[in-house]
């Protein structure tokens, strides 16, 4: 039986104005953008900041929202700079802001409590405990993370109806996916100082990298590619979609251009209609399901999937045979013919314009695929099943196509002018309704007022002002003939047409027998469509609702800025406050540097037992390890023994805390929400660097919230803005790690999974991740550790150590007295020399280049300075 559905709003990309119109012209209800700051796409065109009115006045004047990406971290010094360009969206009426720092986000409150926040895919939300943390944040929706399916979708809303938390949520359902966890990718920020948290992703993700199993290199055929997805591909899967409940069907596309956009929106609104139709609420044509979906190829492909709605697949994911556009993959090499002719075995129609590409495998593990093809000048039927082709306009050497060789049809003239007809496309305004009133007496004009149409059934002392007024030139006069009635009234001032007005209601207060001739009451409609002329339809909607959208002069808006950021950084902190009896003594504040560490194995923490370290952190694999790892370190070390739990945790996943809590252990290294959540009433915690703490606002507000000890710093903070960071907070509540392998992919991909075996995910996979060991190296012949955690997530770890061990001067200068190090593959004994070693450097027995020195020359491993010293 059908059953009502609200149908979702379906978002697309505008990373330039031609994409804006292209989006609206095709169906998008609203439109996601970015400005030349504070924008994950840096890259794209993007709108320009003075242009915010423009467009927001051209969208709503077609009952199209705007909603503006602020979707990256802020640091410390960028907040009056966030802070001017929040009151600009303001004034500029935009929709919403789709945001990631949590700073930002109290910020926003204290200077636009007004304008809604949406929380970007960007926070890593994956629970409910990730919702309801946005909404105490002050976000009105969520854009979840990419990796949940539909049955998790189906979890996450039962959960949050047990919360009695009303959330709309968001979902991807079209374009490129991150392998990695958004606001989790570390790898440009570790390999090119490039953070993607700052809109500044190297797409690392799309390179070649070769695997190494337990030191030999394994020959994996055509699959180079191992850590690029096929894109996400789910307008098949929209009536599921609808059952869930989503707020929001989103596209990805901000780098691509306008035909890219108006061919996606255009099939996604017509599978939106076609699947309301199907739940019962309306009708929407349907289109060749075939065609749909070569026509998306054609768009941009990487190839196309479901990504993770549909569940868990590792080999589905990622082919792992090529990482750029193909588009529509037609068949294979079947032979080669005399004059040029290329047999293909494939049952797909092809015309002469057509662009064809056919691969051949690099010889060398990293090499890319070498790329043949053109333009299909000629084309022949052969047997059943093949088609014949020839290629130009130049002459082809095809001797390297084998048999076999795969062939994609990258692109069609057909499908591009079908697609740069749709981006081209009218985007009419909408006409908004008007309720006019008349009134007048004898001898008197005759007064024409205006309202924005469905503001109640009659005008009333109580009603707003009106939007216009206007009076006519000549006084009424007494009827001889037939007088001023309601259809010839309506029939006269209702010629609004090519306005963007329509006539709605009209209401009389004349009393019978005027007139006013033919020409005076259409001098009075001009004069009245004159005066609207003046106020679009976005500023009418906002002047009927009485909101305030005036702009703040500069001396203003600096004057509020000043005042909100005081009153958020300059409150006194609350002192951490834990009922236990297993306690990290909050109240003892070292006076010399301490060192903590963080160890992946029983034997890293037996080589550590002895040493005079402020805490230990064990981050195990193992649940069954947590309780000896708590016994070994028990009252060992002033600030006790610590647990770390994974870094996601999805809405089936609450179980895999219960271990933690088991175990009982001194504190906990806190990574996520439901974390947040459920282990800071619990015990001291520390916040980890998964948390995104770049400027004051975020430090704050997770450390009073959650009565967290310390803070650790995001990953992706300079030497000085580390040290802006602990001039403004307290230095006693902020802990830096100063010697790690950067975790550089953290994904639900699993590369065990999906290469060394032949299984699907991990109920069938053979957990080969416990029975080998794995590297990825990269082109650069650099070798990055891979390791499972509980949850099968992969982290690819920086094959090279990083260090800020040189800039230990100016940190202990700035008052920081808690610092990191965390081991990864070390044995016992190259722990042991490696915490010495750094237990010198702060105390000052020897230098930080001397440690620098001495680590690659005895552990090879290639320590860099880091990006503590890359000044932005």
């Amino acid at each position: 039986m059908s059953h009502f559905i609200r149908q979702p709003e379906l978002l697309a990309p505008a990373g330039s104005w031609g994409a804006v119109r292209a989006a609206v012209a095709n169906g998008a209800d609203a439109v996601y953008f970015g400005v030349e700051a504070f924008n994950a796409r840096l890259r794209a065109e993007n709108i320009q900041r003075d242009e915010l009115p423009a467009l927001m006045n051209w969208l709503h004047r077609r009952g199209v929202k705007g909603f503006l990406t602020l979707n990256v971290l802020v640091f410390s010094d960028e907040l009056e700079q966030a802070a001017q360009l929040l009151l600009a969206a303001r004034s500029a009426a935009v929709d919403a802001l789709i945001v990631q720092d949590v700073g930002l986000c109290r910020l926003a409150a204290e200077l636009v409590p007004d304008l809604p926040l949406h929380a970007s895919t960007q926070m890593t939300i994956t629970s409910a405990a990730g919702v309801a943390q946005a909404a105490e944040l002050g976000c009105e929706r969520v854009v979840l993370a990419r990796e949940l399916s539909l049955k998790d979708l189906h979890r996450l809303q039962r959960q949050l109806r047990e919360r009695q938390l009303a959330m709309p949520l968001e979902v991807f359902v079209h374009g490129a996916l991150c392998v990695a966890y958004s606001g989790q990718c570390l790898t440009s920020e570790a390999l090119g100082q490039r953070s993607a948290n700052r809109g500044e992703c190297a797409q690392a993700c799309r390179l070649p990298y070769q695997l190494v199993v337990d030191g030999v290199e394994r020959d994996l055929g055509e699959q180079r590619y191992l850590l690029s997805p096929q894109d996400l591909s789910a307008w098949e899967l929209l009536p599921q979609l609808l059952e869930t409940g989503v707020a929001s069907l989103k596209i990805e596309g901000r780098l691509k251009d306008p035909s890219y956009v108006a061919q996606v929106t255009d099939t996604y609104r017509r599978a939106l209609d076609g699947a309301e139709a199907a739940s019962g609420v309306g009708g929407g044509p349907e289109r060749d399901p075939g065609a749909t979906r070569a026509n998306l190829e054609l768009s941009f492909s990487r190839g196309l999937g479901t990504g993770w709605l549909e569940g868990v697949d590792h080999r589905q994911l990622v082919h792992g045979r090529w990482s750029k556009k193909r588009g529509r993959f037609l068949g294979r090499l079947r032979r080669q013919e005399p004059r040029g002719w290329l047999v293909l075995e494939t049952s797909a129609t092809l015309e002469p314009g057509d662009g064809l590409v056919f691969e051949v495998a690099g010889s060398q593990p990293l090499e890319a695929p070498v790329e043949i093809g053109g333009r299909v000048m000629a084309v022949e039927s052969r047997e059943r099943g093949c088609v014949a082709v020839r290629l130009g306009p130049a002459a082809i050497n095809t001797s390297h196509l084998g048999h076999g060789a795969p062939c994609w049809q990258s692109s069609s003239p057909r499908q591009g002018r079908q697609a740069e007809r749709l981006a081209r496309a009218a985007t009419p305004e909408l006409q908004q309704g008007l309720k006019l009133k008349l009134s007048g007496a004898l001898g008197a004009p005759l007064r024409l007022e205006a309202w924005i149409g469905s503001s109640g059934e009659g005008t009333s002392a109580r009603d707003p002002a009106p939007l216009a007024e206007v009076l006519s030139p000549q006084v009424l006069q007494a009827a001889t003939g037939p007088g001023l009635d309601r259809q010839r009234l309506e029939t006269q001032l209702g010629r609004l047409g090519g306005t963007p007005w329509r006539l709605e209601r009209l209401e009389l207060a004349l009393p019978d027998g005027l007139f006013l001739p033919l020409a005076q009451l259409n001098a009075l409609r001009r004069a009245l469509v004159q005066q609207l002329a003046g106020m679009d339809v976005a500023t009418a909607l906002v002047f009927a609702s009485s909101s305030d959208t005036t702009t703040t002069s500069g001396e203003a808006s600096d004057g509020l800025i000043s005042t909100a950021l005081q009153r958020l950084q300059q409150a006194p902190l609350q002192p951490v406050s834990i009922a236990s009896g297993r306690a990290l003594d909050s109240g003892r504040e070292p006076v010399a540097p301490c060192l903590s560490v963080l160890v992946r194995s029983l034997e890293q923490l037996e080589a550590l037992l002895e040493q005079p370290l402020d805490a230990v952190i064990a981050d195990l694999e193992q649940p069954d390890q947590l309780r000896q790892a708590v016994a070994l370190g028990r009252g060992r070390w002033p600030g006790g023994l610590l647990l770390a739990g994974p870094r996601i945790c999805r809405p089936d996943e609450r179980w895999s805390l219960e271990p933690l809590l088991r175990a009982e252990a001194d504190g906990y290294l806190v990574r996520n929400a439901d974390q947040l959540e459920l282990l800071s009433c619990r015990a001291p915690c520390v916040g980890d660097f998964s948390l995104n703490v770049a400027n004051p606002l975020s430090a704050r507000w997770l450390l009073e919230r959650w009565g967290l000890v310390r803070i650790t710093a995001s990953y992706d903070l300079d030497l000085p803005q580390l040290l802006e960071l602990a001039r403004v907070l307290p230095s006693e509540r902020l802990e830096l790690t100063l010697h790690q392998h950067m975790p550089m992919f953290h994904m639900e991909h699993c590369l065990f999974c999906a290469f060394l075996s032949d299984g699907h995910d991990h109920t069938d996979c053979g957990r080969p991740c416990e029975q080998h060991q794995v590297l990825l190296r990269d082109r650069s012949g650099a070798e990055h550790p891979l390791k499972a955690d509980l949850g099968c997530r992969n982290t690819l770890f920086n094959g090279k150590a990083q260090t800020a061990v040189e800039a230990l001067p100016p940190l202990v200068g700035a008052g920081i007295r808690h610092f990191r190090v965390e081991l990864l593959q070390e044995d016992g004994s190259e722990s042991l020399r490696r915490i010495e070693l750094y237990q010198a450097a702060l105390a000052g027995r020897i230098s930080g280049r001397q440690v620098w020195q001495q680590e690659q020359l005895i552990s090879r491993l290639g320590v860099t300075r880091g990006t503590l010293a890359h000044h932005r």
